[in-house]
């Protein structure tokens, strides 16, 4: 179990110019507004990052920007997930020299593999990634869900550290939380579940939120983990409100929303994503007045 990826992982946006460039400044300024609400380590080019929008090029000037200017000073988990086995494969290689703490890599979606073949899938990649990979179970996005059996399978590869679980599923996280091995991880990918997974001996969760209200998200987070449930699931209350505006107008229109109405970025999202509505940002600004 790799103890730095304990606690708070922020999946982190990715803010873009009205010609849907990468806005640099923005994404600096992103980056030390997560960085002062105290989270464990950043997620670069995850899903909330619009991943599928990017190219490869520009995926790696993304993750070198963000390693240049976190300096070492948080872990780095970097998102290489999709379809073809063998493209990851290959991309995969252009990361060795990279220091990541792990690749986050998404089910295969669209092509609806068996469960055989996500294990085969994956026990492929682990042998040939450079950096140890967190599994993603994201059915919502890639029609397929990951089976417990599944995982708890993959969870004995040497190169496969943990699961980011995403199937809002409790039963199913609790199957793997039972029976897996002591080493390998639970996460949530789901922040409003993430109190419940780390009530059942989860390590954590990798944060849309996080981008957002770091501290405060944070703050919940490692109350939970400290075993102090009660107070923690007060926080986790508070926050319900920012769980149901985050998945308003999808993700992640509504978080680059929230970031407009907190001056960190653009609302701009790549197409085929869409542009949160004018009374998205004034939502998110009169919760903030609160």
């Amino acid at each position: 179990m790799k103890a730095e990826l304990k606690g708070t992982g922020v999946a982190l946006a990715t803010p873009m110019n009205a010609d849907y460039t990468v806005d640099y400044p923005s994404l600096k300024k992103l980056l030390d507004h997560i960085i002062a609400g105290n989270a464990d380590y950043i997620v670069v080019q995850g899903t909330t990052g619009e991943s599928p929008v990017f190219s490869w090029k520009e995926k790696l000037e993304i993750l070198q920007f963000v390693l240049d200017h976190l300096k070492g000073s948080k872990p780095v988990v970097f998102g290489l997930g999709g379809n073809n086995t063998f493209d990851l494969i290959e991309k995969a290689k252009d990361l060795k020299d990279y220091p990541l703490a792990a690749i986050l890599s998404a089910s295969p979606y669209y092509n609806k593999p068996s469960q055989e073949g996500i294990v085969r899938h994956y026990q492929m990649l682990g042998d040939a990634f450079p950096h140890p990979i967190i599994l993603y179970n994201v059915p919502s996005r890639t029609a397929s869900n990951m089976e417990a059996a599944t995982t708890l399978e993959l969870a004995k590869h040497k190169n496969i550290l943990g699961i980011k679980e995403a199937s809002g599923d409790l039963d199913q996280c609790q199957e793997i939380a039972d029976n897996r091995p002591d080493d390998f991880m639970l996460i949530s990918g789901d922040d409003g579940l993430a109190y419940d997974i780390i009530k059942m001996g989860g390590e954590g969760v990798i944060s849309v939120i996080g981008n957002l209200m770091p501290a405060a998200y944070t703050t919940m987070v490692n109350t939970a983990l400290k075993g102090d449930y009660a107070a923690a699931d007060k926080l986790n209350d508070d926050l319900c409100v920012v769980y149901d505006m985050l998945s308003e107008e999808g993700n992640p229109s509504s978080l680059k929303a929230g970031l407009e109405a907190r001056g960190i970025c653009s609302r701009t999202v790549k197409p085929p994503l869409y542009d949160a509505s004018d009374a998205m940002v004034e939502k998110w600004k009169r919760y903030f007045k609160g």
